[in-house]
């Protein structure tokens, strides 16, 4: 499979199937993680692949109640996402059965590492993830050139101490991420929707046009 095609049908895999994932292809998948660009190379990631069946299920304890408290302020409008209610079902279809889907990839960062150098701008700060997430897309695309589906998410953030300590990560190791990986049980998209490349990609200066943008839509 070449990449670009790997990136255009990489969908959040919500239905999987119970088959385990073979160690030789886990480590592969894996292994594309640590081939990211990370500050200064400090290379302050490591990932944890969650097997064991009772593990899975405490990290499903963790993240429901996560899940349902989205789930009723979706609900009462006080977020305000535009998803449609299918899309949602499907997405809570996913979070009541994470416990199954066969590895959980914990992606842990030396958080002491990572530089937070827009700290001061009086907004969410973006920065640190330049050393985390291009890895977790590697993983992600080597996933999803072995067959693989896959899924990130970071609600589980919001129960960082309890996963370090059922996972026994040292206090100078942050939890950035879990990524769900498993067969899906449902095909692969042709291609994923995303905005035109011309309302995204500019010259120059913010809205101007970029040459050749409008053949990709």
């Amino acid at each position: 499979m070449d990449l670009l095609t790997a990136m255009q049908t990489m969908n959040a895999c919500r239905y999987y199937k119970s088959d385990a994932v073979d160690d030789a292809v886990l480590a592969k998948v894996m292994n594309a993680a640590r081939w990211a660009a990370t500050g200064s190379n400090k290379q302050p990631l490591s990932f944890i692949a969650v097997r064991d069946a009772a593990k899975r299920q405490a990290l499903h304890d963790l993240y429901q109640p996560i899940w349902d408290m989205v789930m009723q302020k979706y609900a009462s409008g006080e977020f305000q996402s535009g998803f449609t209610p299918k899309f949602l079902a499907h997405v809570d279809h996913f979070a009541k059965h994470i416990a199954e889907v066969p590895v959980h990839i914990v992606v842990c960062a030396e958080w002491q590492s990572l530089s937070a150098l827009d700290a001061n701008l009086g907004r969410t700060v973006l920065t640190p993830g330049s050393s985390i997430y291009p890895a977790v897309q590697n993983l992600m695309l080597a996933a999803r050139a072995e067959g693989l589906g896959t899924t990130l998410t970071t609600l589980l953030a919001l129960v960082e101490p309890q996963i370090k300590t059922l996972l026994n990560i040292p206090e100078h190791i942050a939890t950035a991420a879990v990524v769900m990986l498993g067969w899906p049980a449902k095909p692969f998209p042709k291609s994923l929707k995303r905005k035109p490349l011309a309302d995204t990609a500019f010259l120059d200066s913010y809205g101007a046009a970029l040459p050749g943008a409008a053949d990709y839509v």
